[in-house]
């Protein structure tokens, strides 16, 4: 069995003792609630305050939480009040087009599936909730970057990588193609990221009108493009999707 990491511990320890009780704790209260020396609860303090998961009032020296606690925890309920929202718009999508629908946030440089569809046929499908998906050259990802400046950073910063013949990794270009998608509220993946697979998606926005994830459709290129374009149907049928979430979520009519 794997042994724990003793100063990791510590620190969750601390946080939730600064979580619950007193909303301020001095240093000398924290180590004898914790059965720590001192110096090795201020070395974890200051550790936690450079992190900014705690903060030091400037006049008692007593600690508290810290924002960046309050960001992560806003993150995770923003995350699961979508999934909750969307659950309902996204099984209608999949119905009506018929293909497999995917619900993704920004993470770590990349596109984390929140939700999954299935495809509403009898083929053997995987679920993906969990699954990264690259920003730059996937559907839900292109959507990111478009409307998520984070994740436009994170795009432009990332090493753009070749999936297939297709993907556009050149700076230049790959910025037109968040320009095309802003103007039409949408972004396609044609076998960018795999070979003989097509996507389209769309932003979900929140109440304070910010991006706060994407929707989209995933499956074979036959079956989503026509002519060697994405048949408009279902462009309109991902958009309505994106919209009927963003307006559950308190965000308006776009």
């Amino acid at each position: 069995m794997a042994r724990n990491i003793q100063s990791l511990e510590r620190a969750a320890a601390m946080l939730r003792l600064l979580g619950g009780g007193e909303r301020r704790l001095g240093l000398s209260d924290i180590a004898s609630a914790l059965g720590l020396a001192k110096g090795t609860a201020h070395g974890i303090l200051r550790t936690l305050q450079q992190e900014g998961f705690v903060e030091q009032d400037d006049a008692s020296g007593r600690y508290q939480l810290g924002a960046e606690l309050l960001r992560l925890g806003t993150t995770y309920l923003d995350v699961h009040e979508l999934r909750a929202r969307a659950l309902v718009w996204t099984d209608d999508l999949a119905r009506s087009s018929g293909e497999s629908v995917y619900l993704g946030v920004l993470h770590q440089q990349g596109v984390l599936i929140v939700h999954h569809v299935f495809r509403p046929d009898d083929s053997r499908q995987v679920l993906e909730i969990g699954a990264m998906q690259p920003l730059h050259s996937t559907a839900l990802g292109k959507v990111l970057s478009a409307y998520d400046p984070v994740a436009h950073s994170e795009a432009i910063e990332a090493d753009r990588k070749p999936f297939t013949d297709r993907t556009v990794c050149e700076l230049e270009a790959f910025e037109n193609i968040l320009d095309i998608s802003r103007a039409r509220g949408y972004a396609a993946d044609v076998e960018e990221t795999w070979e003989g697979v097509a996507g389209v998606a769309a932003p979900i926005h929140d109440r304070r009108r910010m991006p706060v994830g994407a929707v989209g459709i995933t499956g074979a290129v036959e079956r989503l493009c026509r002519d060697g374009e994405l048949r408009p149907e279902l462009i309109a049928a991902v958009r309505d999707c994106a919209r009927a979430v963003s307006r559950d979520l308190g965000a308006g009519r776009f």
